[in-house]
């Protein structure tokens, strides 16, 4: 009892509370500088961190290309960030890229659990975006690339059912001639039908309202699970079940997930196994040979969570890309006047576009991914997670370190692009007009994580921008503001801020 009335004594005015808080105090920011300590010699460098938080001030929410980019020229290529306790390494230029995701991949293509993924039992990790990197992941990978050759990928089959979405998307919007129209959700709602049609065995209506709302939670989840809330819910998962504006982040996963459980219910109930109609079809058949493997990662709750990852990116991706292609053809008219010769030339005004007439139009396949570039769809990609020690470009990466592989700085590297911060489809053209691609362009990402939906997005790009511009000429409405490219939504992807535009007939 005497060693605690010293304090008292030297110190009047404590109390017992006191010392007790002081002592939290103490204990909790000396656990906390342990948990942030750096962690091994030659670690990149960074900014200051704060007690708890880390360095995730330094970021911007609204636009963080732009904070990496400050860093970037503050601290190099390649720099540390710390969101709460989670060591993070920033690869920026595509060099540094390249031998981070590629020439290191196997010790950099792990992912991070992330709190606001873990809500529905680890739901969101049994698939292929966010499972950890090892066989599950390689076995589920390999099973949704095999299978949707099997239903079409690749070939003829899927190429005329784009043809045919691209007709219908031309309709609505001639339904539209007259008055300005925002062509966001017709755009997701065709981009949608075609891994619909893959994955479900059918298409939407544009009318539809069910699916309309669907694609509206994934558009605003785009958003919110890259924000501010999703940031604190992971550093702090224990706020997850407090009231709160996060709680409309695990809101809109119940729904969408509910969405599917649908969907699967109803193929179940007249599923054939000797005749699959389509990808859930083919993953209960595999369910079915598979339940007697131990550890399998054929389960019911990995055909909801591999559905949702190939529905969800196979809709936001492709529909922001067409997105941001209407609005350069809208504020470059010039632009969009050439592609339209290039279409007259080539293809016609009554032939419908083909994936075989991509190779003989050199500018509007320089347009197309000069949008991609330009536009910078994923700019950051999803984190990856280092699975061992590694060493990229001279620095130490200790183990279970989270990974962001800056796309946007690989899109915009000045050693590969003439003029990176301007719509210039000239990026892919040779001095003989032919189509070339920089090694720099990486919109897909790098290594053994790149998007799996590359081929598809590839020809719905073709397809769809191709058939848009054979039949409309879109404009500016009149008296209204002019929209900016520079001003964007910042998410898991980068897109335009909404815009209006007008079509009229060619």
């Amino acid at each position: 009892m005497a060693f605690l009335t010293v304090p008292q004594f030297l110190i009047p005015g404590f109390d017992r509370v006191t010392l007790l808080a002081v002592f939290c105090t103490v204990f909790a920011l000396v656990f906390d500088f342990m948990k942030r300590r750096q962690k091994c010699i030659n670690y990149p460098p960074g900014p200051w961190t704060l007690p708890f938080i880390g360095s995730v001030f330094h970021v911007s929410n609204d636009n963080p290309s732009t904070s990496f980019e400050k860093l970037c020229s503050q601290y190099g290529n390649i720099f540390s960030l710390q969101f709460g306790w989670t060591d993070v390494v920033v690869l920026n230029g595509y060099e540094t890229i390249k031998e981070g995701l590629v020439k290191k991949s196997e010790d950099t293509s792990d992912r991070p659990i992330l709190p606001i993924y873990e809500k529905y039992g680890k739901l969101f990790g049994e698939g292929i975006l966010f499972a950890r990197f090892g066989k599950w992941w390689r076995d589920q990978r390999r099973f949704a690339l095999s299978t949707l050759k099997n239903f079409g990928l690749g070939k003829n089959s899927l190429e005329a059912r784009i043809v045919e979405e691209a007709s219908f998307l031309n309709d609505e919007f001639e339904a539209e001639i007259g008055h300005p129209f925002d062509p966001h959700f017709r755009i997701n709602n065709a981009a949608s039908n075609i891994i619909c049609s893959l994955i479900f065995g059918d298409r939407f209506d544009y009318q539809d309202k069910k699916f309309l709302h669907l694609l509206e939670l994934i558009d605003e989840s785009v958003v919110l699970e890259a924000g501010f809330w999703a940031k604190l819910v992971n550093m702090f998962p224990f706020i997850d079940g407090l009231p709160g504006p996060h709680r409309r982040i695990f809101e809109n996963q119940k729904k969408m997930v509910e969405f599917i459980q649908e969907i699967v219910a109803e193929h179940k109930e007249v599923w054939d196994p000797n005749e699959p109609r389509d990808f859930i079809d083919a993953f209960l058949v595999e369910c079915e040979k598979m339940k007697a493997t131990p550890n399998t990662s054929f389960t019911e709750t990995s055909l909801y969570s591999t559905t949702l990852d190939l529905f969800g990116a196979g809709t936001e991706t492709t529909s922001t890309t067409l997105r941001w292609g209407l609005l350069f053809m809208v504020l470059f008219p010039d632009i969009q006047e050439k592609v339209q010769e290039e279409i007259d030339q080539v293809i016609g005004t009554e032939r419908k576009p083909a994936l075989g007439n991509q190779k003989t139009m050199a500018f509007t396949n320089a347009v197309i991914h000069e949008t991609q570039r330009f536009g910078s769809i994923v700019p950051n990609s999803l984190p990856h997670e280092t699975s061992r020690d590694t060493e990229i470009m001279g620095f130490s990466i200790p183990k279970g370190t989270m990974v962001i592989p800056n796309l946007s700085s690989a899109l915009y590297d000045p050693k590969f692009w003439a003029k990176p911060h301007e719509f210039n489809p000239g990026h892919f053209l040779n001095d003989s007009g032919r189509f070339v691609k920089p090694e720099a362009f990486i919109p897909f990402s790098a290594g053994p994580r790149v998007c799996l939906g590359e081929q598809l997005a590839k020809m719905e790009l073709f397809l769809f921008f191709t058939s848009l511009l054979q039949r409309f000429t879109f404009f500016l409405p009149e008296n209204e503001p002019k929209p900016s490219y520079t001003r964007t939504k910042y998410g898991i992807t980068r897109s335009p801020m909404p815009f209006q535009l007008c079509v009229r007939l060619r």
